[in-house]
């Protein structure tokens, strides 16, 4: 079967690590028809828009899109691209497997968890204005219709991958009304899940303390769009760095798979980025395509490239001193 799919370049190492990321899918035998679309860099410079509306069009239609990291100006400039992408896409629920790899030297050894975070509000929102001179505020918008989605989107995510219980971080002592609603709404939606999964609530300053000591106590982690991105950081350091976290975005249209890494300019076109959380989010991708088998034979192998400890092999930020290619021709070796 041949699978359309778009597919999103993006900026600096973005081009680097899903080029990667489809050499290892066609190694791995499956039929991808790619829809290459501008965006970010590109977008400007070939249809004078960070956000092309044939890119949008394009996923919509198709209903799949594998995208890189896209470069976002500092404190002025265009809007976050990325964020304008799922909010244009209605892609309200993010979903990040923090899992830790053999061969990864790491904090930790034991991690297996999920970070969702709620994609399209918060101060995501980008609402920014001057009250007065020197001053300024930012608007968090919080509504019951996302807050009760992306609970309900939680909850029968993890029932159906066999978590048993969900944790809310929040800071709804502080923000009683923005948090508080995403706690109201999470409660409300887990008393039609109260006889399978567990839940619990945990201000955010001590849900990162207990998250860096013992990771192992959570299974689901569920936050709001802002803190979700900070932790989902935070998580990807306990197993190794953000070139090992893979993530999928889902909407009522299309669903977007993505590497939670920036597109880290400084080794943009220097052939040493770690290509495994964009091979990793393509493997989630096969799983929402229906190709499973093929899903798990593109894990097994970044588990036996990894595993080997092979320094010629590894990219620097793995402690090697191997490229790109080096690590993705392990994992398509390993595939076969």
């Amino acid at each position: 079967m041949t699978h359309t799919v778009c597919l999103v370049p993006g900026d600096g190492i973005g081009p680097e690590v899903t080029s990667a990321a489809k050499r290892v899918i066609e190694a791995a035998g499956v039929d991808i028809e790619w829809v290459s679309l501008p965006a970010g860099e590109t977008g400007i410079e070939f249809l004078r828009s960070p956000l092309p509306e044939r890119t949008i069009a394009a996923i919509i239609g198709h209903g799949t899109a594998l995208k890189g990291p896209i470069s976002t100006p500092i404190a002025g400039g265009h809007g976050n691209v990325s964020v304008k992408l799922r909010q244009r896409l209605g892609l309200s629920a993010a979903v990040r497997p923090i899992k830790s790899m053999p061969g990864v030297k790491a904090p930790h050894s034991n991690v297996d968890l999920i970070i969702i975070r709620e994609n399209t509000e918060g101060l995501f929102c980008g609402i920014e204005n001057e009250v007065a001179p020197g001053v300024i505020q930012a608007l968090k918008v919080c509504t019951v219709e996302a807050s009760t989605r992306i609970a309900k989107f939680t909850f029968e995510y993890a029932l159906s991958h066999d978590r048993r219980k969900v944790t809310v971080f929040h800071r709804a002592d502080l923000l009683k009304k923005t948090d508080g609603l995403l706690l109201r709404c999470a409660r409300k939606v887990h008393r039609d899940f109260a006889d399978r999964i567990n839940y619990e609530e945990m201000i955010i300053d001590s849900g990162c303390m207990q998250l860096v000591r013992n990771p192992s106590q959570f299974d689901v982690i569920l936050l709001d769009s802002l803190t979700g991105g900070m932790v989902s950081s935070v998580a990807a350091g306990l197993i190794g760095g953000p070139g090992m976290v893979p993530s999928a975005s889902f909407g009522p249209q299309c669903v977007l798979f993505e590497p939670v890494h920036g597109c880290a300019p400084d080794i943009a076109r220097k052939g040493i980025a770690n290509p495994l959380a964009c091979i990793l989010s393509g493997a989630m991708m096969l799983e929402h395509l229906g190709e499973d088998a093929a899903a798990s034979r593109i894990r097994s192998a970044c588990e036996l490239a990894l595993s080997r400890g092979d320094a010629l092999v590894l990219t620097p930020d793995l402690g090697g001193s191997g490229s790109t290619t080096s690590l993705t021709d392990a994992v398509i070796r390993a595939l076969k």
